[in-house]
């Protein structure tokens, strides 16, 4: 009995060393893979950094390519998604079968920007121009182009012929010594607030407005002396009726009298009214001020702002004196200021706007 019991502690003792050995050779081996794949995973990772990029090409195309197929199969659903759509995506033509590949007559022709030109651009004579023809198609008159380009005639262009185009009707000077906005506006018949208000017209001195020798400035609306009109120009001196004399409900009423300097254009949204005696200016049409003085600073100088209470707005700038006060309401015809050369101005004038809803109107078409 006794050795039956010793084999079985025997056996019993047996069994645990084999395990005690078996667990040591599992974790001798899981540290020896373990080393083995760090190994490993630092010379995979070694190789990837040295080829780092390489495969970046590789991995888009792929990456896009698989965009391009998911868009393919979800297309179809994504157009069902829509109330009254019944058009497979799939089954329209496509661009190949609407647009010739060839035509019988090859017509050439350029498109112009209606962006605003902010400088002198070129422009390459094509088959059937004429020098009015460009005038129009760039919106300036057929002077400006001959005085750029030094034409004799209006027949001497020829095709192939490159012009040069002003952004806008006029001349473009090249400043000289002693030159002035004041010099330069009267040597071309015109008035030194349009060469100041052209926004592209750049100044050594925005207070002063002094040129820079050589420069090239735009001249508006001016014209070469001596010379004779192709095309004359529509700016008459104009002098505004009586301010106030008409006074009819709901009208606008000239807010001065003196001569028109400076008509509405897309970079000179108002009307400028020259007078060197400094008139009075009047309320256009009866409203309430919202803006009276200098508030910020800006080229307007002194202004005040009448709100009408109808959509309509005008701006009346350059003052010398303020004579209301915003909140303060005003009739049709009162006085509101004095005629000036405050902000941006080269002389004594008054700017005056008209904006409806936001949108700047040429005061011509409202002023009676």
């Amino acid at each position: 009995m006794e050795d039956l019991f010793g084999d079985y502690l025997g056996f019993i003792e047996e069994i645990k060393e084999f395990f005690l050995q078996l667990t040591d050779f599992i974790l001798k081996n899981l540290h020896i893979s373990f080393i083995s794949f760090e190994k490993g995973k630092n010379v995979f990772v070694t190789s990837l950094y040295k080829q780092r990029g390489k495969l970046a090409r590789r991995f888009m195309h792929t990456g896009m390519a698989g965009l391009v197929a998911l868009g393919m199969v979800i297309a179809p659903v994504v157009a069902q998604e829509f109330p009254g759509r019944s058009v497979n995506p799939w089954e329209v033509n496509s661009p190949s079968n609407v647009l010739s590949a060839s035509t019988d007559e090859m017509e050439v022709d350029t498109m112009i920007s209606d962006k605003m030109r902010d400088k002198i651009i070129e422009y390459k004579v094509q088959e059937g121009d004429t020098v009015s023809s460009i005038a129009e198609k760039f919106g300036v008159s057929t002077d400006t182009i001959r005085w750029q380009n030094n034409l004799a005639s209006k027949d001497s262009i020829k095709m192939g012929q490159t012009l040069e185009i002003l952004p806008i009707t006029g001349v473009a000077h090249k400043v000289k010594k002693g030159d002035t906005v004041y010099s330069i506006s009267k040597h071309y018949d015109t008035n030194a607030q349009g060469i100041v208000d052209f926004p592209f017209n750049t100044f050594a001195n925005d207070e002063t407005f002094e040129l820079a020798i050589g420069q090239v400035v735009i001249v508006p609306d001016g014209i070469k002396p001596a010379e004779i009109l192709w095309q004359p120009l529509a700016r008459v001196k104009q002098t505004t009726p009586d301010a106030g004399t008409i006074t009819a409900s709901g009208v606008f009423v000239w807010p001065t009298n003196g001569t028109i300097s400076q008509r509405f254009a897309w970079y000179h949204k108002g009307l400028d009214i020259a007078n060197k005696a400094a008139p009075s200016v009047l309320a256009a049409d009866s409203g309430k001020v919202i803006v009276a003085g200098w508030p910020d600073g800006s080229g307007y100088g002194n202004r005040v702002i009448i709100d009408h209470g109808n959509g309509y707005r005008t701006l009346y700038a350059h003052l010398s004196r303020v004579s209301v006060v915003a909140g303060q309401t005003v009739a049709r015809g009162n006085v509101i200021g004095q005629m000036g050369s405050t902000g941006r101005s080269t002389g004594t004038h008054l700017h005056f706007e008209v904006i409806k809803n936001g949108t700047y109107l040429d005061p011509i078409g409202v002023l009676r």
